[in-house]
């Protein structure tokens, strides 16, 4: 019995100091994360030639995705836990390939979507799974529920959201995510309201994420776009607390036409500005 005892304690022991490794692994690497969106983003631009030659903290990020595990996290360290984990594997992604060199006429020369299978093909190991960047958008982040997720993803491109210069936490999630829902509505690769012409364009992720925005902001909107459809109710009440009290007049006419621009794939990429 007494051996019985010692060798519980010992395995108990072990377990432990594995796990409390592991959390203290875990912290260490996203202090890594925010030293790499620290130095090497800004104002949503990738100093990409920079960040690939000194790539040492941003791969030891991604090489502990695959074994971290989020069955115990709270919903918030979820949430910050999938979204640092798609920005950087989209940052490695393009680095891998790094000068990118264009093969199709489809996208920019210079764009993410000249790697082929870059969002729908190429594996991830991440939080125990196998994932594709598409999956992680369309299969982890929709189970939150809280559509200001995909206004955080950069995609490493123009037209995506803005990438911090920092990562993403449980602590300061609610204030950052209501940080980027702000920002589209600044920012006229996210929304344009044209009064000369009448029209609101607004970026094609709403479009791509339409049963999400729809499930919580169709319901949402001003009284006046009662009859608008679903996707145009979402759209106006994501963006109307944040829109200008001269667009807002615009608007409440109720007689604009709603569209969805290209999206801009160019690369969000900074190499030859300031000097790196």
């Amino acid at each position: 019995m007494r051996v019985l005892v010692a060798v519980l304690f010992v395995v108990c022991s072990i377990a432990g100091a594995i796990s409390s490794s592991t959390i203290a692994l875990d912290a260490q690497e996203l202090r890594g994360l925010d030293a790499v969106l620290d130095n090497y983003v800004r104002d949503g631009e990738v100093y990409y030639r920079a960040l690939k030659l000194e790539r040492g903290r941003l791969d030891a990020f991604v090489n502990q995705l695959g074994g971290a595990s989020t069955e115990k996290l709270s919903r918030d360290e979820q949430v910050a836990f999938w979204i640092n984990a798609y920005n950087a594997l989209v940052l490695r992604t393009v680095i891998d390939h790094y000068p990118i060199q264009g093969h199709t006429a489809a996208y920019p020369q210079k764009s993410i979507r000249q790697i082929p299978g870059a969002f729908e093909k190429l594996p991830h190991h991440v939080g125990g799974r196998t994932l594709t960047l598409d999956q992680i958008e369309q299969t982890v982040l929709t189970e939150f529920h809280d559509p200001r997720v995909y206004f955080a993803l950069g995609r490493g491109a123009e037209g995506g959201g803005r990438l911090r210069s920092e990562a993403y936490a449980a602590d300061r999630l609610e204030t950052q995510l209501a940080e980027a829902a702000a920002e589209c509505v600044n920012r006229q690769h996210c929304l344009q309201v044209d009064r000369a012409a009448n029209k609101v364009t607004a970026t094609p992720i709403f479009s791509w994420r339409e049963r999400e925005f729809v499930a919580v902001y169709a319901d949402r909107t001003p009284p006046p776009f009662a009859s608008r459809s679903p996707i145009e109710r979402a759209i106006l009440a994501f963006t109307w607390p944040r829109l200008l009290t001269t667009e807002k007049e615009v608007l409440e006419k109720n007689t604009f036409q709603v569209g969805f621009g290209q999206f801009d794939w160019r690369l969000n990429d900074l190499t030859g500005r300031g000097g790196r």
